[in-house]
């Protein structure tokens, strides 16, 4: 090997191919690889409080949200939540833009993606109406939905309610919309319906938001409960977890990480 001087005092090594290359193995010792990424779940939403959404500050939060991401972390599976429109977010795990979804799995729906047998929540259709109501007794009584057409009981419901358009107004039982969900409440304390079908997880908070604590009652009646799922693509690389993430699913409720995280969202009267 020759070291000879090089310009503003530097030494150059010559001869020496041999040293190089050792320089370059230790190197990469030292400075290995980046090990490539493992791969995210990227999961489609809109907005649905407390089920999923996204704060202000960015952060997501939802007890569905907390139950999926728990569930999936205790299986190793790291998830990204995108914000769409709803048929839009659909449209892209149908299409094999994205992996998955939390929703209900239609006929439809499972045209093009896979689930697990048992539900992460069942979201009830519970039955509200107003204080000294004349036929309350009767309204307790329900039982299915044919009853509320026998009894003659009119419903409260909003603009778009797909639900209540195929299980209510089909059946030939008087709806009166109103523009949006927190206006059904005013309408129901008003008399202006018998009654009003909806999940009561969310009531409470939007009937003491319109200053109407007091004035309605929930009858303890719960129609039809809706099963919520991970629904992955049929074409997701993800496809091969379900079946540890329902055992994961089954453990959590076990466990009571559940309802741990249902109380920190749903409160009941």
């Amino acid at each position: 090997m020759i070291i000879e001087p090089y310009p503003f005092g530097k030494t150059l090594l010559k001869g020496a191919p041999h040293l190089f290359l050792m320089f370059c193995l230790v190197g990469c010792l030292f400075y290995p690889p980046t090990a490539a990424a493992e791969p995210v779940l990227c999961i489609e939403y809109h907005d649905f409080w407390p089920f999923y959404t996204r704060g202000t500050d960015g952060h997501m939060t939802g007890f569905a949200y907390e139950m999926v991401t728990e569930a999936l972390g205790r299986i190793g599976v790291e998830a990204c939540w995108e914000s769409y429109p709803w048929s839009r977010a659909q449209a892209r795990v149908k299409a094999g833009e994205a992996d998955a979804l939390v929703t209900v799995p239609t006929p439809e729906r499972l045209r093009y993606a896979v689930t697990h047998p048992d539900p992460i929540y069942m979201k009830g259709h519970d039955i509200f109406t107003y204080a000294a109501h004349p036929k309350l007794e009767l309204i307790k009584s329900i039982k299915s939905i044919d009853d509320i057409h026998k009894a003659g009981l009119t419903v409260i419901t909003y603009q778009g309610n797909g639900w209540n358009d195929k299980n209510i107004r089909s059946r030939g039982i008087k709806t009166y919309d109103a523009p949006k969900l927190k206006s059904v409440w005013m309408m129901l304390a008003n008399h202006r319906g018998d009654i009003i079908i909806e999940w009561a997880g969310a009531v409470w908070p939007l009937v003491e938001e319109a200053g109407l604590d007091g004035k309605l009652v929930e009858v303890g009646v719960s129609l039809d409960p809706t099963p919520f799922h991970l629904l992955i693509g049929k074409g997701s690389s993800f496809v091969g977890i379900l079946s540890r993430f329902n055992e994961v699913l089954k453990e959590m409720r076990a466990d009571g990480t559940m309802d741990e995280i249902m109380g920190r969202y749903v409160r009941r009267r």
